[in-house]
């Protein structure tokens, strides 16, 4: 990926830890994104996206490795580079005391652009989040999907080549998520590079043209959405459930149907090429779940194959 706007190789972040050896957050990453590519970091709580993004970012220097964003060094380079970014944070860090507008006007100050370009800016923005009935409105008096949509707009204000979005949906409710991921779609469409972290699987498949899944600060997969549940999951899986206290038991008499059989502690997950095939296998060995659910296979589902546990912890 010779035009690639972000390249990693061998990229690790230490901690130093008094009394203990050094905690290794991020341990080896090689990645690369291209320009107008939507880029994700899948991975559990504690995996090492945040670190990796505010290495990115230029915000935190590596411990080894190398880093180049925009052609540049990070820890060389850090100002050049976060004046050509835009930051989406995990949590928000507007300006409660000032209205909509005037933290998008302000922001833009920041970058030192011009107080006319910043106004047509701010406009432009609110426009874009769908918040122009809010301009005037302080930041505490919005809803948390309202914020999430300031806060992109925001890191928009000096027309970044990249976006930064970590956890960008975080506790929000579905209805507000699905609006986010439409202005982030028109981002995309504009040709902007998006760089986002998530732990909801259907988020990285809706946004991202190509992931890693990371866990314990390794990569453990990489490829589209649709290569890495083709590559290491089934077409459908059939979950199960017969009870906590039964599960367990049940499995013992679900071996042999489907490719593969994962045992989680609320239910039972049969793994398959026709889910209701299995279904079918299932009630004729005389085996009645308490409730019975055949879906398409998801990147929780290749998390699970590669690491064991949940994507969420």
């Amino acid at each position: 990926m010779p035009d690639a706007v972000i390249s990693a190789r061998s990229l690790r972040k230490a901690y130093k830890v008094k009394g203990a050896p050094d905690f290794l957050a991020v341990d080896g990453l090689d990645f690369e994104v291209a320009p107008g590519e939507s880029f994700g970091l899948l991975g559990p709580n504690g995996a090492g996206k945040s670190t990796t993004m505010k290495m990115i970012g230029a915000v935190s220097t590596r411990s080894g490795g190398d880093l180049s964003i925009l052609g540049l060094d990070p820890d060389r380079h850090g100002p050049e580079i976060r004046s050509r970014l835009g930051v989406v944070p995990q949590q928000d860090n507007l300006d409660g005391e000032l209205n909509c507008r005037e933290n998008l006007f302000i922001y833009g100050r920041y970058f030192g652009l011009p107080a006319r370009h910043c106004a047509e800016k701010a406009d432009e923005l609110l426009a874009f989040a769908q918040l122009e009935d809010k301009a005037a409105s302080k930041v505490d008096a919005l809803s948390g999907g309202m914020k999430r949509r300031l806060t992109i707009a925001r890191g928009l204000v000096n027309d970044p080549r990249i976006l930064l979005l970590d956890e960008p949906t975080t506790g929000l409710d579905p209805q507000a998520r699905h609006v986010l991921w439409d202005r982030l779609f028109r981002l995309k469409e504009r040709g902007t590079t998006l760089v986002l972290t998530t732990h909801y699987m259907d988020e990285a498949e809706q946004l991202c043209d190509r992931l890693v899944v990371v866990d314990k600060g390794r990569i453990m997969a990489e490829g589209t959405p649709a290569s890495l549940i083709r590559d290491h999951s089934s077409r459908e899986v059939l979950e199960l459930r017969f009870g906590a206290s039964n599960n367990a038991h049940a499995a013992t008499q679900l071996q042999g149907i489907g490719d593969r059989i994962e045992v989680l502690p609320d239910r039972i997950l049969i793994y398959a090429a026709g889910g209701e095939a299995a279904l079918e296998a299932v009630t004729a060995r005389g085996l009645q779940p308490i409730t019975s659910l055949v879906r398409r296979s998801s990147l929780e589902d290749v998390f699970l194959r590669l690491t064991g546990r949940s994507l969420i912890e």
